[in-house]
């Protein structure tokens, strides 16, 4: 994964994009703004993406890269690869059918249907669910969408930081990044190479790219906690492994509470409403998980807006 199939993606999705996607507002503000001592937070606000996250990038790009099968696509999904898809699917105007677990909120599950797609409810994990969605897509040929391991969706989920870029002007300084299977650090990490620290933060209750830097290799964790949903992946990606090898030196953890905290901080002071996975760049910030330097330029990507508003109450 590099600079140049990112390049490719952004050119595909752009010419067949037929306004599906939309270019996410970029908010600079100071970092006093969020009680943070740098110079200032970028909050990329691609939670206002279609299908409610920035995973409408990859599963586009994968849609148009491929030829479609008359039984259309197929996905498993903790819910918000699997509502992209769909909603892919549905400017396409071909068949989507979804895998999710029982762990996925019913908010996520009733969007899908909402976007035409037919959902299949089974296993405790994601991991469970993709098992099932495979056995499912060789029996149909549909074209499998990978959450976060496809070359095409990590090269679309790049674009946004190619976005990230073109609307500050240069690149940030740093990148925090949510990681599940690693399919948006994957992208982001190759576009911006050395050119930007990018920071992986994980929960503690999903830390599948810590454990496989523990024990030198992508290996199989136990999942669950807050962001689960979202962030549920058993197993870090090949590919954002080999990224991350290469670019990524910072791989931090931090608690469900804290994740809490900064999701209900957006909502109250900023009226962002966020899901959980959104909210761990700005809890490693006030954690001091991560101290930037005074004079830095913070990057946040509010990822995901997948949720229950009730929850915000």
């Amino acid at each position: 994964m590099n600079r140049s199939e990112i390049e490719s993606a952004s050119r595909r999705i752009g010419a067949g994009k037929k306004a599906f996607l939309r270019q996410t507002p970029l908010w600079k503000l100071p970092g006093s703004a969020l009680g943070i001592h740098c110079a200032e937070v970028w909050l990329k606000l691609e939670h206002l993406q279609v299908g409610g996250s920035f995973k409408a990038r990859g599963m586009l790009n994968r849609l148009l890269a491929n030829p479609m099968p008359d039984s259309g696509v197929i996905v498993a999904s903790g819910g918000n690869a699997g509502i992209a898809t769909a909603a892919a699917a549905r400017s396409l105007g071909v068949a989507c059918e979804v895998f999710v677990p029982e762990v996925s909120p019913e908010a996520k599950r009733a969007r899908l249907r909402d976007l035409g797609a037919t959902v299949v409810v089974t296993g405790a994990s994601y991991a469970e669910a993709f098992e099932a969605c495979v056995a499912r897509q060789q029996q149909t040929g549909a074209l499998m969408t990978h959450a976060y391991d496809q070359p095409e969706v990590v090269a679309g989920a790049g674009t946004l930081a190619q976005e990230i870029e073109a609307q500050g002007g240069r690149a940030p300084d740093s990148a925090l990044v949510s990681v599940g299977g690693g399919g948006l650090i994957g992208g982001v990490a190759a576009w911006f190479e050395q050119r930007c620290r990018v920071v992986a933060l994980e929960p503690e209750g999903a830390p599948t790219l810590f454990r496989a830097r523990e024990a030198g290799q992508p290996v199989d964790v136990a999942v669950g906690g807050i962001a689960a949903d979202s962030l549920g992946a058993r197993r870090i990606g090949d590919i954002a492994w080999a990224v991350t090898q290469q670019h990524v030196k910072d791989a931090l953890l931090l608690p469900d509470d804290a994740i809490a905290a900064a999701q209900h901080w957006l909502w109250k002071e900023m009226k962002l409403a966020v899901e959980p996975a959104a909210a761990l760049g700005l809890a490693a910030l006030q954690t001091g998980a991560y101290r930037p330097r005074a004079d830095e330029t913070v990057a946040l990507i509010l990822c995901g807006a997948n949720l229950d508003p009730a929850k915000l109450a």
